[in-house]
């Protein structure tokens, strides 16, 4: 079940959106910022277009949270998960001139990068929708970009796709690597089931049916079929939901835009796609600084 965009926001807290904003412009101004002496502190205002054609707005916190840092105020024309056309104009930016050029890169590098994968999950989501009969998730994937992680997985809420977990924290997930450093599957879920106890689920990539077999005795919560095939796929889920109806089932690997509809199957439960996040393009907004009103003589 997807949460409402405009509800996705009440999930970060407030002293997050302040630690960000504070470490994005301190990040972008570590010292002096030479070009303020020439703008000062004089009142304008800016306007926020989106240029970018068929696009889902998304981490308008952030960008407010970056301009109420530096003492502007942002006016929103269009509201979170919203769908936004080319050359509309989203929101309008006051404050002092310095302080508003100020923050103009770093928020609108997390309003870009934020729409751009909204926007990509929007239009999963809705393929999703198409598919009669298929009842799972489509989900992102931990393959974020170091620092920005938390903007990313926010922006798959607002695209109405599962954001799949957090963090290595989040939920216990055992990959190739770790059941060749602890010699099985069935070994690997045993040890890892030990210190996760009941409050937290455990996946197991498996690269066939018996792996997946291995794992769903051995107590694994889900199965994550990797790289399969898309008829591959569906013989092996098929074969596993007989054996562990309660399974869930996740398809990983080789997951595309183009192919996501081979992979729908009502044995599969959850579909995961890293280019959600790689490679997702952004959606293209400017701030443009307004003139001010040239004075009438009387």
């Amino acid at each position: 079940m997807t949460m409402p965009s405009h509800k996705a926001a009440h999930c970060i807290p407030p002293h997050t959106l302040t630690r960000l904003a504070r470490e994005w412009l301190a990040e972008d101004t570590p010292n002096f910022d030479p070009a303020g002496a020439c703008v000062g502190s004089q009142e304008v205002e800016a306007r926020l277009l989106c240029k970018t054609p068929n696009s889902v707005l998304a981490g308008s916190p952030f960008f407010t949270a970056v301009f109420t840092e530096v003492g502007c105020t942002v006016d929103w024309v269009y509201q979170e998960g919203e769908d936004i056309g080319a050359i509309t104009l989203t929101a309008v930016v006051k404050g002092p001139a310095r302080c508003l050029l100020l923050g103009e890169r770093s928020a609108l590098n997390c309003l870009a990068r934020a729409s751009g994968i909204a926007t990509r999950c929007s239009q999963l989501q809705a393929a999703a929708a198409a598919e009669r009969g298929w009842h799972g998730e489509v989900a992102g994937t931990r393959k974020t970009t170091p620092g920005f992680r938390l903007v990313e997985k926010y922006a798959m809420l607002v695209g109405s796709v599962s954001m799949h977990r957090q963090d290595l924290s989040g939920m216990v997930m055992l990959k190739d690597n770790h059941v060749l450093a602890s010699g099985s599957i069935t070994q690997a879920v045993r040890e890892a089931r030990s210190v996760c106890g009941f409050s937290s689920k455990v996946e197991v990539e498996c690269q066939s049916a018996d792996e997946g077999r291995e794992a769903a005795a051995a107590g694994a919560d889900i199965v994550m079929l990797d790289n399969f095939q898309p008829q591959e796929l569906h013989v092996a889920a098929h074969v596993l939901k007989e054996e562990f109806p309660a399974l869930l089932i996740e398809a990983s690997g080789g997951v595309t835009p183009e192919n996501l509809a081979m992979y729908f199957s009502p044995h599969v439960d959850i579909i995961s796609l890293g280019c959600i996040t790689q490679g997702c393009p952004v959606v293209d907004f400017s701030l443009k600084v307004q003139k001010p009103a040239t004075p009438q003589a009387f």
